[in-house]
């Protein structure tokens, strides 16, 4: 009796040890980014990696930063679904790598570790044609894995010369 009585208080005491230790530790890990401003410095550093790496013509970089089922809409109207399908919207711009990006953010939202967005006021220039585009530019991502994705961009057009 004494050792089955001794069983069941080390089994209830294993359980609720384990069952505190998963909840201070997700409580801490959730809390704790939040807090410590988790979410906040690694969507910014997302959306800089986005915003700088189609600056600078890096294909691959602008990639990886969205969903596989990414939605674009470009000033123009024209829509494009899926990372292939923007990718090859894009082409022109890493290729040619003769174009001028360039953005002020306008507001943002980040919802914790779950989505944010952002409102740019961009500006995408081609001097070679004459060519100038403005734009406000939103942008939605969504934390999954580990990780921000661009899943979302719509512009709505302001500008437009030398088309």
């Amino acid at each position: 009796m004494r050792h089955t009585t001794w069983v069941a208080v080390a089994g209830a005491g294993l359980l609720l040890t384990g069952g505190l230790t998963a909840e201070a530790t997700a409580g801490r890990t959730a809390d704790g980014d939040r807090r410590d401003g988790f979410c906040e410095r690694s969507f910014d550093r997302a959306q800089r990696a986005d915003m700088e790496s189609f600056r600078d013509f890096d294909a691959e970089t602008w990639r990886e930063g969205h969903a596989d089922d990414a939605i674009s809409i470009f000033p123009t109207g024209e829509l494009f679904v899926g990372i292939e399908e923007i990718m090859t919207a894009a082409e022109r711009h890493f290729t040619k790598r003769d174009a001028v990006w360039s953005w002020t953010e306008l507001s943002r939202r980040v919802d914790g570790c779950k989505s944010a967005m952002i409102v740019y006021d961009a500006t995408y220039d081609i001097p070679a044609f004459d060519y100038h585009q403005r734009a406000l530019t939103t942008v939605t991502y969504v934390f999954a894995h580990g990780h921000w994705k661009s899943v979302m961009d719509q512009g709505t057009l302001l500008e437009l010369s030398g088309a």
